[in-house]
């Protein structure tokens, strides 16, 4: 996307590349940083090794890429207990709720292969290490620790972080964990507004009666429930101080990638009567088009809704 290229090609953002921390990364890299991976600094961490082979894989496409495979904490602590489950997605430094997720149809993932000591780092720490003094995005599936990680770092960080994702549940699988309520109320005091939230889960189905009345890989067909959420925050901009001409076209830029246009609005407005730059005005007419040609296609899917139930009716009466 060419508007993307040029806001992170802007002078001000080279000079001062976006950082990311990528929390949890099993699996893959967060999908949006692709999008800007060789503009920016990416700290990734995970604990399990199992894993992250693809790290390797990807470093070239990020202007710098560095890997810890160690456990993020809140405390100070140089070593810690960490639960290797079945799937590596659902190790974590907190111990699996087996009571509760036996009543669950994936509790298997979570199944204890071990329990081993692992080296620890505190996030702070590691951002000074990196002589890192800031962060732009900010995003952990810590498996239950979520909200302890984000409280942990400094508050001058916190708030001028630009998006927060996090990945807590709503179900007892982990002892003592961080639940989405608790985010959610959390959040609910910080300069940041919910912009994403997307429900996943599984199927309520007890363990033990699926082993006793079910046979072995029989197909069910039942009702997914709601387990996790993957959630993302957008900082409001309300803070004056926040107001610089880096942060904005950073918000507007994230805005674009995640398709909040009416957000990208706002910020290119402020930049448009703040700063003497023309890239503003630009972003401001791309957000605009974008505004307008969501509403068309809006509207067209909802006429060939409406054109399809007339045909089903017709079918219907013939």
């Amino acid at each position: 996307m060419k508007i993307l290229s040029k806001i992170f090609e802007h002078r001000v953002i080279m000079d001062k590349p976006p950082v990311l921390i990528d929390i949890g990364a099993s699996g893959q890299l967060l999908e949006n940083f692709k999008s800007f991976a060789k503009y920016s600094i990416c700290l990734a961490f995970d604990a399990d090794s199992r894993d992250m082979q693809f790290v390797e894989k990807e470093s070239s496409c990020y202007k710098k890429l560095v890997v810890y495979n160690c456990i993020v904490t809140d405390t100070r602590k140089s070593q810690i207990d960490f639960y290797l489950t079945d799937s590596p997605y659902c190790s974590s430094t907190l111990c699996p709720d087996s009571q509760h997720l036996s009543n669950w149809n994936f509790w298997k993932l979570f199944e204890i292969k071990k329990k081993i000591l692992l080296n620890a780092r505190n996030l702070n720490e590691v951002l000074n290490e990196q002589s890192i003094t800031y962060i732009d995005w900010f995003k952990t599936d810590s498996q239950g620790t979520d909200l302890r990680l984000f409280k942990n770092l400094d508050e001058n960080i916190v708030n001028k972080i630009i998006v927060a994702d996090f990945e807590p549940g709503f179900i007892d699988a982990y002892l003592t964990e961080d639940k989405l309520h608790s985010i959610l109320a959390h959040m609910d005091k910080l300069p940041f507004w919910l912009s994403d939230c997307n429900v996943k889960g599984s199927q309520r189905l007890n363990k033990d009666l699926k082993q006793f009345y079910l046979k072995q890989n029989q197909k069910i067909d039942l009702k997914q429930s709601p387990g996790w959420a993957e959630i993302s925050y957008f900082n409001n901009f309300k803070n004056c101080d926040f107001h610089g001409k880096r942060e904005l076209l950073l918000g507007c830029a994230f805005a674009i990638i995640k398709k909040q246009f009416g957000f990208a609005l706002e910020l290119a407005e402020i930049g448009k009567h703040k700063f003497n730059d023309a890239i503003f005005s630009t972003i401001f007419d791309f957000a605009l088009n974008e505004v307008f040609i969501n509403d068309n296609i809006y509207k067209i899917q909802s006429l060939k809704n409406r054109i399809k139930h007339k045909v089903i009716r017709i079918i219907e009466n013939l």
